[in-house]
């Protein structure tokens, strides 16, 4: 009687070790990766011995961009140049839009870009567009652009050219360095991405380290060149030799402070290679001595399945639709200003799960 209740306790010990083995599994599988990232990809301070690092760090921190705004007309057919008016702006965003997608920006402008402060701080939320094709297009933007004044638009940058948006990139870090060079931080994202302000300038507002050198967002490494010659996004070995491209920030959102964007812009005329603009920017930042921030809170290219106390804690979310962003931002509103340590953990780990599970649907089918 005695060896039978031994052996039922060991049976119930056995089964709560299982349970408890699985329970630490599940949750090393959705948030063990991400700490495991953050912890490997912080930037550690650097020493600039490279001439090329050290040229374009001072060529950064000299540069003057004054001309630019006597040239508007030509360089920004809607240049927008008042609109970064508070010279103690905090953070300023730059949403990049196609000419056609008004119904977006809309739905942006009515969701989470509805907002001047920033923890309780100035911020501003601006749309970057590139050329137009036809004079009733143009006369449409320049009828939204009077209407809200949030636009900038950058001349010509074709939205389906194989370098446009890398030079739209460009085009709108220069308008930055010469119309808003107060700001501290710069986010650059797209107008299908959710972006929750508040907790992005929670982080900044919490950084340990002087706000300098900062490249923060999802960084993806050990990605290989494409050595297709077939391929349009073809980068020869005699453009690139290395096996893998350099550490760099999802471009669906991704955080810079002023002193990168100067350093960035710098760099980038020196970088021809045609590659996408996230691999821009990343060969960029090499060039010029800057290491990107790595934080799991960006979704990067994915899009995540919404439950309020998760998206209270993310800084972002991709794929978002017009409807989905307006049902998104009602129901946030609606659910109040704040989530529990517990209902937050709850709502990260039913995301994450439901979007893992979104993920394996769609590999599977």
């Amino acid at each position: 009687m005695e060896y039978t209740n031994i052996n039922h306790k060991c049976k119930i010990r056995s089964l709560w070790c299982f349970l408890l083995f699985n329970v630490l599994l599940f949750h090393a599988l959705l948030f063990g990766a991400d700490l495991v990232e953050e912890y490997l990809l912080q930037p550690t301070p650097g020493v600039y011995t490279d001439g090329m690092v050290v040229d374009v760090r001072e060529k950064a921190r000299k540069l003057d961009l004054s001309n630019v705004k006597e040239n508007i007309s030509r360089a920004y057919p809607i240049a927008n140049p008042d609109a970064c008016r508070n010279s103690d702006l905090f953070l300023l965003a730059l949403v990049f839009s196609s000419t056609t997608n008004s119904t977006q920006r809309d739905a942006v402008r009515r969701t989470w870009a509805n907002q001047t402060v920033v923890q309780g701080l100035p911020a501003r939320i601006l749309f970057f567009l590139g050329s137009t094709r036809t004079v009733a297009a143009q006369d449409s933007l320049l009828t939204e652009s009077e209407r809200y004044g949030d636009m900038v638009q950058g001349q010509a940058v074709s939205d389906s050219s194989r370098r446009g948006p890398t030079e739209k990139t460009v085009l709108a870090l220069r308008w930055v360095i010469a119309f808003c060079p107060m700001a501290r931080f710069v986010l650059l994202t797209k107008d299908s991405v959710f972006v929750n302000l508040p907790a992005i300038g929670g982080y900044l507002l919490g950084l340990h380290r002087h706000p300098e050198d900062l490249y923060l967002g999802r960084v993806l490494q050990r990605d290989s060149p494409d050595r297709d010659p077939n391929s349009p996004g073809y980068l020869p070995p005699a453009f690139y030799p290395d096996k893998y491209l350099p550490e760099y920030c999802d471009d669906t959102a991704y955080v810079l402070s002023q002193d990168v964007v100067r350093k960035v812009y710098v760099a980038s005329t020196a970088v021809r290679a045609p590659v996408p603009t996230d691999v821009f920017v990343g060969l960029c930042a090499r060039k010029a001595g800057v290491a990107p921030t790595h934080s799991a809170r960006f979704s990067g290219g994915k899009h995540i399945r919404y439950n309020a106390c998760c998206y209270r804690y993310l800084f972002s979310s991709a794929g978002m639709g017009s409807q989905e962003l307006d049902r998104v931002w009602a129901d946030l509103r609606q659910e109040g200003g704040r989530c529990s340590l517990l209902k937050t953990y709850y709502g990260l780990v039913t995301c994450k799960a439901l979007t893992y599970l979104d993920k394996l649907s769609l590999f599977n089918s």
